[in-house]
């Protein structure tokens, strides 16, 4: 697999209007993007730190990935996330390796990116995302 750099770091909050001002006031970045994704029940906020990126997400349902996260563990990291190229060969190449897919296929996800996780009980309890950017 060859990975480019650490994409985005996901990290689950309760609430983004509670958590941004911490990032901002505190750490003295700046949010950039505000973001729904229906299809995965959640809403992101972004800030960058050099090249990667943290990733604020809040549930908006319950039964929806974030808020069944947010309900058993509570707030924290939620995954990482690796910039790679050609995903759908990464995708194949990790299923050869024994790696368990939660994503055969890529799907969209924040920012346009195309999105697949990795199960964390084949990646050491991470649970881990590959990004591609198709639109550069």
């Amino acid at each position: 697999m060859k990975i480019s750099h650490i994409e985005h770091i996901g990290i689950a909050v309760k609430s983004l209007d509670e958590a941004i001002p911490f990032y901002e006031s505190l750490l003295g970045l700046k949010c950039y993007n505000i973001e729904e994704v229906k299809e995965q029940k959640v809403k992101t906020a972004f800030f960058k730190v050099g090249q990667t990126k943290i990733e604020l997400l809040e549930s908006t349902d319950a039964e929806g990935p974030i808020g069944k996260f947010l309900e058993k563990r509570g707030e924290g990291v939620h995954h990482i996330a690796y910039a790679v190229e050609n995903i759908e060969e990464q995708l194949k190449t990790a299923e050869e390796n024994g790696i368990r897919l939660i994503d055969k296929t890529p799907r969209k996800g924040a920012e346009g990116l195309d999105i697949a996780f990795l199960h964390p009980k084949s990646t050491f309890g991470v649970l881990t995302e590959l990004c591609e950017n198709k639109n550069k």
